[in-house]
């Protein structure tokens, strides 16, 4: 078992206290760690046909040598999985495999897994214990932390989902040298959010040459310090948002062939490039930021027209009747939340 001082641990103290576990090689000692949160009990584990060929297997062992009585779901990876097909299978399998109240579920994988096994841990049988095992840098930095899960409609991204914290997340970086270059980049996405939101996470950016842990763990720690102050997000931790609106159009757009954390990084730079012509941000801040995310990300350019993007954000989750909150950007750890109507969307980024 791993060094207990090369382990990273963040207590997120939310309506449920929990802890997320960062270090190298944690899965294979997954039951270990699962024991001091759940035991003697039934677990369901969670998660795609990719991650199962590389970890599920691993995981199964470490929770049978633990005690743990174990059945899996497996199912097609991507985010086209994320649905209400798929949650219905999940919900059957559980029932079938006759999960009660003191059972758990474990989602193994990226954020499509954490959001689907995480909602159906918060509705089935009005609620059972769940917890967190992400393996995409994506996953590890933001959507397995702050008790958010949801699935997709046909009109939209995570439009159907419900506040549900686990009792714990275990962060094994180890599983980041699995991912394709693509997928990694995915995640530096979301990074160059936290970059924008935290300066300590854009210092390490623009300095270069990080250890991942320490940026994994600067991420979920800045994350944690708005999810307690605002768990339920009606107010500061609509700053997680930023991006996210037109993120969630190009997605769309795409059919779900850009990622999440591509998608983010586009809508980023239309939120600068929009904050910088608002005059909200000065020059000097708007290329420091600039700078950052091409760090981050690389080229990125967005092939849509934010015309197009903002007519398929108009179904975003985010809109409270004909308003929608922007995120905009003042400056390195500066943001403001701007309401407008949702027919002044277009003009107002364009």
């Amino acid at each position: 078992m791993q060094n207990s001082l090369s382990i990273k641990k963040i207590k997120i103290r939310t309506s449920k206290s929990y802890f997320a576990v960062i270090g190298s090689g944690l899965i294979k000692n997954a039951g270990v760690y699962i024991k001091e949160v759940v035991s003697d009990c039934k677990i369901a584990l969670i998660t795609d046909d990719t991650v199962d060929k590389l970890y599920g297997n691993k995981v199964c062992t470490s929770l049978i040598n633990n005690g743990f009585k174990v059945v899996k779901f497996v199912f097609k990876h991507g985010e086209e999985s994320k649905n209400l097909k798929t949650y219905g299978e999940i919900l059957e399998f559980l029932a079938e495999n006759e999960l009660t109240r003191t059972d758990a579920i474990i989602a193994l994988g990226g954020g499509v897994t954490g959001d689907m096994a995480g909602f159906a841990s918060a509705t089935y049988l009005r609620g059972i214990k769940y917890i967190q095992i992400p393996t995409t840098l994506l996953a590890q930095i933001d959507s397995s932390v702050g008790g958010k899960t949801a699935i997709d409609l046909t009109s939209g991204k995570n439009l159907v989902g419900a506040f549900c914290q686990p009792e714990l997340v275990i962060v094994d970086t180890d599983s980041l040298k699995s991912l394709p270059k693509e997928t990694f980049i995915d995640g530096m996405g979301e990074v160059a959010k936290y970059a924008v939101l935290d300066k300590k996470v854009f210092s390490l950016i623009e300095k270069g040459d990080y250890d991942m842990q320490e940026l994994i763990y600067l991420c979920i720690d800045y994350k944690r310090r708005i999810v307690e102050k605002d768990e339920f997000e009606k107010n500061i931790r609509k700053y997680l948002n930023l991006g996210h609106t037109p993120a969630h159009g190009i997605e769309k757009l795409s059919r779900y062939t850009i990622p999440h954390g591509r998608a983010v990084s586009m809508g980023l730079n239309i939120i600068l490039e929009n904050s910088l012509r608002h005059k909200l941000i000065n020059e000097k801040e708007y290329q420091k930021i600039k700078q950052v995310i091409y760090k981050c990300v690389g080229e990125n350019e967005c092939p849509y027209t934010v015309k197009e993007i903002c007519l398929a954000s108009y179904s975003d989750k985010k809109r409270s009747g004909d308003k929608i909150t922007l995120v905009m950007i003042n400056g390195v750890e500066k943001i403001s939340l701007n309401k407008i109507s949702v027919d002044q969307l277009w003009g107002y980024l364009n």
